[in-house]
């Protein structure tokens, strides 16, 4: 049985799938030829991150299809419904990235309450000729200790990015439509570790307590999550981070903001526009930035790799049972 991983997987995966008695296909199909290339080979199973899209075309195109694997946790590339009416197994790894993109909330944290979004910018232009001018510009930096960090989205990043807040010294306020209360576990590596109760509050309270916010909410069907008159709820001087999916901040408001000094920095993983984002956000000076790879670590990618090759056996094991 074939896998085409059109997005790639990690070597670990791989081998899981190599060992389970699949083949495992690794070749970049362009968009429009991958249902040509699926019937062609007869591959059974594909395997997507975000760049492939998996519509109604491909899955009507592709009755010998079993099996469709996101490798990570939005699934808004795919037809999900649709394809299960098709009686086609669909399926993620929501836990394998969590710890990859909270900590990429934090890269763009530090990186924004040290300007080091504007000083990667500015010394290699000007380190040699103006390094006074530039050590006074950077010199009102802030720490994360102590500040409130409010967290719209308590899923399973969600409560990835409080564990790191906490252990920071952070105080952590959360908002879910879906989640009540949470638990957050903190471990130490030495083995000991902590329980902190967070009792989840109105997206209002949020934006008027927080220091700092960041989004670990899902693509959205219309609307944006964050738009003009939720950035003139918030405090003056925030910073915002979208390691989410692009779409649920009103990007335009967002220079706006950034403009007035109502938000005095922001970190963007994903954007609106993707792949190709707005110039004017990537050249704000007040933005940092990196390119939708917030669970692009190799431990992830490992993880990923290795469950969906354990779902996957698994589930073909019980279909032919």
């Amino acid at each position: 049985m074939k896998v085409l991983a059109n997005d790639g997987i990690s070597q670990s995966g791989i081998t899981a799938l190599e060992e389970a008695g699949f083949e495992v296909i690794t070749t970049k199909v362009a968009q429009e030829q991958v249902a040509n290339y699926i019937n062609t080979n007869n591959v059974s199973v594909l395997l997507v991150r975000s760049a492939t899209k998996v519509r109604k075309d491909i899955i009507d195109a592709c009755p010998g299809l079993k099996i469709i694997g996101r490798g990570g946790v939005g699934m808004d590339n795919i037809d999900l419904e649709y394809a299960r009416e098709k009686n086609i197994h669909v399926i993620n790894t929501p836990a394998s990235s969590s710890d990859s993109v909270a900590e990429l909330v934090f890269a763009h944290l530090f990186t924004g309450v040290r300007f080091l979004y504007d000083a990667n910018r500015n010394m290699p232009l000007e380190g040699d000729i103006n390094f006074e001018g530039l050590k006074k510009a950077y010199a009102n930096g802030i720490e994360l200790r102590g500040k409130t960090l409010g967290i719209i989205g308590f899923g399973r990043i969600g409560r990835s990015v409080a564990r790191i807040a906490l252990g920071l010294g952070m105080r952590v306020i959360a908002s879910d439509k879906f989640v009540g209360n949470a638990e957050i576990r903190v471990d130490f590596y030495n083995g000991q570790f902590i329980n902190v109760d967070i009792p989840t509050e109105p997206m209002e309270d949020i934006l008027m307590h927080a220091d700092f916010i960041t989004l670990h909410v899902p693509a959205q069907e219309s609307g944006y999550v964050i738009g003009a008159p939720e950035f003139e709820a918030m405090k003056d001087g925030v910073g915002i981070i979208n390691a989410a999916r692009g779409g649920i901040i009103d990007e335009v408001a967002l220079i706006d903001a950034l403009d007035s000094g109502k938000v005095a920095f922001a970190g963007l993983d994903v954007f609106e526009e993707e792949p190709k984002p707005a110039v004017q956000v990537l050249m704000h000076p007040k933005v940092s930035l990196t390119p939708h790879i917030g669970a692009a670590t190799l431990e992830a990618q490992d993880r990923i790799g290795t469950e969906l090759a354990e779902q996957i056996a698994s589930l073909l094991k019980t279909e032919n049972s």
